[in-house]
């Protein structure tokens, strides 16, 4: 049997529509891990000038996330060692996950789709904050924190997390805009 113009026409825009998808999907991972590592960056440049400016050791928050991770990889029966290196890698692998997933949010959720920078830093900042606090919860759990560390680690942690926000609404939404260059509408993104 042969296809009338209308079933090919119809074929050939579904398959326009799910290459559509996955290239948006791909963008927005790409971006928003992008976006995930340089929010890490910036926030790590301004945290260890901060410390390194009070007379505290600049890499104290490397340790302290990298001795977490060790102990959180204890319970679970895993022995690894914690302190910088382990701090640095967790670090640069959780920013640019947790950025891949906003990116991918951002780009595929039509709720989600903003059209303003303003809107996506917003996005991104509530994002950050909300994705974090079980990160935030289990770090003076783990190492037993007092009371007046545990408030320290959190208005750092929320500050920091604040500014990874903005950063990463930034990229992604800057990122999602020239990436689709010409034809915004077709990506779902309204300039």
């Amino acid at each position: 049997m042969e296809k009338t113009k209308m079933e090919t026409t119809f074929q050939g825009n579904s398959r326009m529509s799910e290459h559509m998808m996955h290239a948006k999907l791909s963008f927005g991972m790409i971006w928003g891990s992008v976006g995930g590592a340089v929010g890490m960056l910036v926030v790590d440049l301004i945290l260890m000038g901060t410390l390194f400016t009070v007379g505290l050791p600049p890499l104290i928050c490397f340790s302290t996330v990298g001795n977490t991770a060790a102990r959180f990889f204890s319970i679970l029966g895993i022995e690894m060692s914690g302190g910088v290196p382990m701090g640095v890698a967790t670090h640069y692998l959780v920013g640019p996950v947790l950025g891949a997933i906003f990116g991918a949010a951002v780009a595929q959720v039509g709720a989600l789709r903003v059209g303003t920078l303003k809107k996506c830093v917003v996005l991104a900042v509530l994002y950050g904050e909300i994705v974090s606090q079980p990160l935030f919860a289990m770090m003076p759990i783990l190492l037993k924190m007092g009371a007046s560390e545990t408030l320290l680690w959190f208005v750092g942690s929320i500050t920091m997390h604040f500014i990874w926000g903005i950063v990463l609404g930034v990229v992604v939404r800057n990122g999602l805009q020239s990436t689709i260059g010409a034809s915004p509408r077709q990506f779902g993104v309204q300039l």
